[in-house]
């Protein structure tokens, strides 16, 4: 009888550890596929920028500068962790502000449909970055949590698991935005 019950609490144990590795592999490969849309969005945005630059130079051949800035800081998109792409694409998106601000001085361009159309196709990326590193973040919650918590937290590290950081603004993206009229 006593060995039933020692056999038992060693089952229920066993079930337990199972269910609570299966859930973190769960959580950690969401975390992973997150990882993974921002990089298909970084991506797109790296794949549109080209179209943009030919299209801007074509109006603006003496902004020379600018178009190397933005292809410098365009080729830093595909490598290093996420959180060293999300830094770059940052970089980029003030970047790009630039460019839309020389775009203001060049009313034919500003009319082009091709200019507009990367516009928008730029801004509807932005977004989806942003989206994604949403996403991200909360499946980052999510598996940190699982991991912190009784009695995940005795064993999870046995395990291999560790801990993923956040994606967190930037320096000057915290700063006050100062609107002049």
């Amino acid at each position: 009888m006593f060995m039933w019950i020692i056999l038992g609490i060693i089952v229920l144990v066993a079930v337990f550890v199972i269910i609570t590795y299966n859930g973190l592999i769960k959580l950690k490969n969401r975390v992973q596929e997150a990882d993974s849309d921002i990089d298909v969005q970084l991506k797109r945005r790296y794949e549109l920028i080209p179209n943009l630059i030919e299209t801007v130079k074509g109006y603006a051949k003496h902004e020379k500068e600018l178009f190397e800035k933005v292809t410098k800081e365009r080729s830093s998109l595909v490598t290093g962790s996420t959180a060293e792409k999300v830094e770059a694409s940052n970089a980029l998106t003030d970047t790009l502000k630039s460019i839309f601000a020389v775009a203001e001085n060049y009313p034919e361009l500003k009319a082009n449909q091709n200019f507009l159309q990367l516009q928008t196709d730029l801004t509807d990326t932005q977004d989806k970055i942003m989206a994604a590193q949403r996403f991200y973040n909360g499946n980052v919650r999510d598996f940190n949590t699982k991991l912190q918590v009784f009695p995940t937290n005795l064993y999870a590290k046995m395990l291999g698991f560790s801990e993923f950081g956040f994606i967190e603004a930037g320096e000057t993206e915290k700063k006050n935005v100062e609107v002049k009229f």
